[in-house]
């Protein structure tokens, strides 16, 4: 006579293991949908960053050849014009030789009137002239 025991166990074993698969049967269904969607999130945000970067560089090209003037006739340089400058954009000398592409004693001597920039660099300064403090607070940033 077969032990009724084991066959008792053997049947509830059965059953349970049912019961479970019926009811974790859906939540493995939105395990392997939430996995599908967070790859395809994940490849997104893989895309979005290469856009990003590319842009990022594209800026900094745009940024890092401003147009000079090849020529800076009929335009004046005022050690004091250029103080009143930077003191507008709220930076210090040194980074606004930053902007400009020189030094900060560069910057100090032009402000105290000791030099004067030479035909180069007095067409960067143009062009750093020429922006406002927002401008220049990018340029930094991306500097």
């Amino acid at each position: 006579m077969p032990n009724i025991y084991a066959i008792l166990n053997q049947h509830i074993r059965r059953l349970a293991r049912r019961e479970i698969n019926a009811m974790t049967r859906s939540t493995r269904h939105l395990t392997a949908q939430y996995r599908r969607d967070i790859a395809a999130l994940k490849r997104r945000v893989a895309g979005m960053s290469k856009t990003v970067t590319f842009l990022d560089r594209q800026e900094k090209k745009r940024l890092g050849r401003p147009p000079a003037p090849e020529t800076v006739e009929g335009v004046r340089f005022r050690a004091d014009g250029l103080r009143s400058h930077r003191k507008k954009l709220g930076v210090s000398a040194a980074d606004y030789g930053k902007l400009v592409g020189v030094s900060d004693l560069t910057i100090y001597n032009w402000e105290t009137g000791k030099t004067r920039p030479r035909q180069a660099q007095f067409a960067k300064y143009l062009v750093v002239r020429g922006i406002g403090k927002r401008e220049a607070q990018k340029r930094l940033e991306s500097l």
